[in-house]
């Protein structure tokens, strides 16, 4: 299972959202992240991940850890991941489009989630409202519909 990151950068009742511009999840708004190198702490990789998608720069100890999630997609096991959700509250700079990423601000009441992946709907809500998880989805092998899923508060 590879391990990976999500970050979003959060302030006051807007959530910075970057639509996927190529590989994995094109086409879909998310926060921004992805794998952990050898070496490198998960917040660490969160924070480089940010820097080089939109440009931002973010402290990893200032980083705030809103859970875990665990996605499981049938017959295709090497996509399976295990990924770090994190808050970002404060960072430098302001974020660009990159090659991979497209970012744009959302109020917390608009976010589109008809635009992104389908087991959003069910934890971002409960993060945006201050509550930690810990999580478990499974996907048909298409990646269009939960086949399964657990949610717990932590």
């Amino acid at each position: 299972m590879r391990l990976a990151t999500l970050c979003f950068l959060v302030k006051e009742d807007e959530i910075l959202l970057a639509m996927k511009k190529r590989g994995f999840g094109v086409d879909k708004w998310n926060g921004v992240g992805g794998k952990v190198h050898e070496n490198e702490t998960i917040e660490e990789a969160a924070a480089r991940e940010t820097h080089e998608e939109i440009g931002v720069i973010t402290n990893p100890k200032h980083l705030e850890n809103c859970g875990n999630i665990k996605f499981y997609f049938n017959n295709k096991p090497d996509f399976d991941m295990h990924v770090h959700v994190f808050f970002a509250k404060n960072w430098q700079g302001e974020p660009v489009e990159s090659e991979e990423m497209k970012p744009k601000w959302y109020k917390f009441t608009e976010i589109p989630y008809d635009q992104m992946w389908i087991d959003d709907t069910y934890w971002l809500p409960k993060v945006l409202n201050d509550r930690k998880i810990k999580a478990e989805f499974y996907f048909n092998k298409n990646a269009t519909k939960i086949e399964g899923h657990k949610i717990k508060e932590i």
